[in-house]
């Protein structure tokens, strides 16, 4: 009974690997997206949030993710595409949000004060529920349609704590090194100081770069999810463009037709955010108007409050 149990639990370490694999760019966006959201708050807190955020990432997987997927993917297979496609547009606003800020707008709303611990945790999680959400399906129509139920959950849950593991491994070591670097400026030798002052000194630079790669990858997999399911569902259009374009340099081999295919889904991905920016500014500059109005009005009564700040 023993030897049988390990081969199940062999078919499904095995199972588990190979699918793994195929996921292996959205994993590496996923830990690029990851560390923009624990810039801005104190040391001491770094590690806490990124644990809360690995939490929520096992309940996004566990809870909502897994149950959803084979629920539907049993019962209801073409609801799936449009929700990717839903998906896939929430993470072209967040990287369209991210281009706009580097050009300089900023939203009304936005606190240049201490960031909110509270909304930047519900903010990663979101995200990551995207994220692990393209993952998991991923991972799920990559396994044997053989399996049964109990296979095919053991390997999903062997893919969904190992990734988690391994992004926020990575998101945590990798918030923490400047930390590493001001222990090794304390060490008796010489060489390792100066090494430790090295890693300090580049630690802005790398989260600059960090939050470029990690927007790219929010509109990279966004564009790509929504032109991957919009062909499954009613317009293969963007998809046509891209096999197209793609197809006319395949000549240069796999790598350069992934950058090609790379570029194209994030430039779709932008024109998609930009798009959905533009309706939820339209909208949300409609709908508080009349607030506005009594917004401004109710602080009337506490125009005492303000005097000694006048003064």
């Amino acid at each position: 009974m023993s030897v049988g149990l390990l081969a199940v639990v062999d078919d499904i370490l095995t199972a588990a690997l190979k699918a793994s694999a195929k996921t292996a760019g959205v994993v590496i966006d996923d830990a690029a997206v990851t560390p923009q959201y624990v810039q801005g708050i104190t040391p001491a807190r770094e590690l806490p949030v990124v644990w809360k955020i690995a939490l929520g990432s096992l309940v996004n997987k566990f809870v909502i993710i897994i149950p959803i997927a084979l629920l539907l993917t049993a019962f209801a297979p073409w609801v799936l595409p449009y929700l990717l496609i839903i998906g896939g547009g929430f993470l072209c606003f967040e990287g369209a949000e991210k281009v706009l800020e580097w050009f300089g707008a900023h939203h009304e709303s936005e606190d240049d004060g201490p960031r909110d611990e509270k909304k930047l945790v519900f903010g990663a999680i979101r995200t990551d529920l995207i994220l692990s959400t393209e993952i998991m399906l991923i991972a799920l129509t990559s396994l044997d349609p053989g399996f049964g139920l109990g296979m095919t959950l053991g390997a999903l849950a062997v893919i969904g704590l190992g990734m988690t593991a391994l992004v926020y491994g990575a998101v945590a070591l990798l918030v923490k090194i400047d930390d590493i670097g001001l222990r090794l400026m304390k060490s008796p030798s010489r060489g390792i100081r100066r090494a430790g002052a090295r890693v300090v000194a580049s630690m802005p630079a790398v989260f600059r770069v960090i939050s470029v790669v990690g927007t790219v990858a929010m509109l990279w997999v966004g564009g790509h999810l929504v032109i991957a399911n919009l062909a499954e569902t009613f317009w293969h259009g963007p998809y046509d463009l891209v096999h197209a374009v793609t197809h006319l340099v395949e000549a240069a081999g796999p790598v350069v037709v992934w950058i090609v295919d790379t570029a194209l889904s994030a430039v779709f991905g932008l024109v998609v955010g930009l798009v959905i920016v533009a309706v939820v500014t339209g909208v949300s500059r409609l709908l508080p108007s009349g607030r506005r109005g009594r917004a401004h009005a109710a602080p009337a009564p506490h125009a005492d409050d303000d005097a000694p700040r006048a003064s």
